[in-house]
């Protein structure tokens, strides 16, 4: 059977994951009375949560008698690790594009990485029945992408289809016919990707996507650069320089299949499958025959740019509501999720109990936080910091970013302001359509670290905001931080309503009544600078000398509550968010006045 591999690549929310769900449909890999779901590709809990892709999946699909295998990559630019890889395991890509918002900071990134292993993209038109759709400005605007991008004449050459993925049409032309369904895009797929290069010699292949099986182990999915590869055939596994890792036998090859994989006899060359029965392969070993010395060369990812310390949790709250609580254990699952995941770096800290995690962004981390805190760990978390670089003389360098922000024009003022204060460059401003301009800066990580409730304030919540890393900078010097101290509780005990209302002219309160809470945990952001201990315990003096009249029932402000990505980017240096199975809290790193007093004073000393 002839064989077609694709990716679907596009921006946050372009569409790819509902386009992948038609292309099933239409293909014939359900039943027509079959119960299916929206998103079928994200199977993730958290995934379907949120609305994004997180992981990139495979699925396969039967046209024509021709098997194209189909990969569904993230959109997010913090998951971009995904992309890149993928790129590596086929022949041809489809890149989606909103027919209103045209090319994104994550358009540009996903295509500079497809053209640079040299394919040759299709270009979907999506959502081209929105009322604010400009599909002719939108292909404009990709040929320039493309060209700035460095693409050759034949990339150049790009061919086009519109139409709306939601509604189950792709044609060549805008107006329609809509009644083809997306017959013109499985053809156009045929007739423009090449099949897969017939590679002479014995089995080879690179480790792509991990996972671990309930029953199978671990489970690495690839395409076969070389050969054939049998159940029960031997192999070995090469790391990148060339080291044996181990030499094993294949318990099990599986193939997509729509939405299920299955086993089967035996992996060809160009074919996407997935191996099971090896201990120690993880992604970007090469998985081979044992004639075979010399790995296969693996797409370079691009270096993190932020990292934050797990510690081991040490408030008086530690193990009441998780069960894996130990540096152990923590430690374990980081280095399992280091596997999978080669955007993620882990290294142990020199401090007690604590390792570093460094990702490509708060979205990024936040996932995995939020992942390990469902499986029951419970742990303390660090702000984000930037990874800084050393330049050759000695210098200083930064992660800088592109930022594209679609505003409101009368808003558009507050956010260069903003922005600018942050050490961010405006590079340009356009008019998008339906008076609103969109923005676009080069913005040092370390400003952006917090912004987005920050945006959203100023603008509304009519800002839309995307980031994409641009490259390193010289140091921009110093930014502001938060200009608000916090309410710290003095004891341990559970939070009264008398006492929290009388809190509220000093500030915002971040608990509700009948909270537990201990010293040391952070309850309130202070209305001005500096930190306050307070006592929220204190309840209302009984006495037996009645009122004339009874007292007025006590009404308080609806607390503010943060989400794990605003806490994380909301603590300062000295603070620390508790993440459990039930619970996020926030809190000083040091939970007494005279350690934290003690650090002040170390701290000031360090920098005289």
């Amino acid at each position: 059977m002839q064989l077609r591999n694709i990716a679907i690549i596009a921006h946050v929310d372009h569409g790819k994951t509902t386009l992948v769900d038609e292309l099933l449909k239409q293909s014939g890999s359900f039943r027509e009375n079959q119960r299916i779901f929206e998103r079928m590709m994200d199977s993730n809990e958290i995934e379907r949560e949120r609305g994004i892709t997180i992981l990139a999946k495979t699925t396969s699909i039967i046209w024509k008698d021709i098997r194209i295998n189909i990969v569904d990559t993230p959109g997010h630019a913090d998951f971009g690790g995904e992309v890149e890889r993928i790129l590596n395991m086929v022949d041809g890509a489809i890149v989606l594009v909103d027919a209103a918002e045209g090319p994104m900071p994550q358009t540009k990134f996903v295509v500079s990485k497809a053209l640079r292993v040299g394919l040759h993209p299709i270009v979907a038109v999506n959502k081209i029945d929105r009322s604010d759709s400009r599909p002719d400005e939108v292909i404009d605007e990709v040929f320039d992408l493309f060209a700035a991008l460095g693409a050759n004449n034949r990339q150049l050459d790009f061919p086009v289809l519109y139409g709306s993925g939601r509604d189950g049409w792709m044609a060549a032309d805008r107006a329609g016919p809509k009644d083809q369904g997306l017959i013109p895009l499985f053809d156009l797929v045929v007739r423009h990707v090449p099949a897969p290069a017939v590679v002479d010699g014995p089995f080879c292949m690179i480790g792509t996507i991990l996972e671990a099986h309930p029953f199978l182990g671990r489970v690495i999915t690839g395409r076969v650069h070389s050969g054939s590869v049998k159940p029960n055939q031997l192999v070995k596994v090469l790391s990148q320089q060339g080291e044996v890792l181990e030499s094993g036998r294949i318990s099990k090859i599986l193939a997509s299949c729509g939405l299920q994989r299955r086993p089967i006899k035996e992996g060809v060359v160009g074919d996407i499958i997935a191996i099971a029965g090896l201990q120690k392969g993880t992604v970007a070993d090469t998985f081979c025959d044992q004639s075979i010395m010399k790995p296969l060369a693996a797409q370079p990812i691009d270096p993190p740019t932020v990292t934050i310390s797990f510690l081991v949790n040490d408030s008086p709250f530690a193990g009441t509501e998780g069960s894996k609580v130990t540096s152990r254990v923590i430690r374990e699952r980081l280095l399992k999720e280091a596997e999978g995941n080669v955007a993620l770096q882990i290294e142990e800290s020199r401090e007690k109990d604590s390792f570093y995690v460094s990702g490509r962004g708060e979205l990024q981390l936040a996932i995995l936080i939020e992942n390990m805190r469902r499986e029951g760990f419970e742990f303390s978390i660090s702000r984000p910091q930037v990874i800084m670089k050393r330049g050759v003389n000695g210098e200083l360098f930064e992660p800088v970013e592109e930022v594209l922000i679609d505003v409101d024009e009368q808003y558009s003022g507050a956010v260069v302001q903003k922005l600018s204060e942050r050490k961010a460059t405006i590079t340009e401003l356009k008019p998008s359509g339906g008076n609103r301009v969109r923005l676009v800066f080069h913005a040092p990580t370390r400003g952006l670290i917090g912004y987005q409730s920050q945006l959203l304030t100023d603008t509304r919540g009519m800002a839309v905001m995307h980031r994409l890393f641009f490259d390193y900078q010289p140091f921009k010097g110093e930014i502001p931080g938060r200009v608000n101290g916090v309410m710290i509780s003095n004891d341990n005990g559970e939070s009264v309503a008398y006492a929290l209302f009388n809190l509220e002219n000093r500030g915002l309160m971040m608990i509700d009544a009948g909270i537990r809470v201990y010293r040391g945990m952070i309850v309130g952001i202070h209305s001005r600078d500096n930190d306050l201990e307070v006592n929220v315990l204190k309840g209302k003096k009984l006495t037996n000398i009645r009122s004339v009249r009874k007292d007025e029932a006590v009404r308080l402000t609806p607390p503010v509550k943060m989400t794990l990505e605003q806490a994380l980017s909301w603590i300062q240096d000295d603070e620390l968010v508790e993440v459990t199975p039930k619970s996020i809290r926030l809190r000083k790193r040091y939970l007494t006045t005279h350690e934290r007093k003690r650090f002040e004073k170390s701290r000031s000393m360090r920098i005289l």
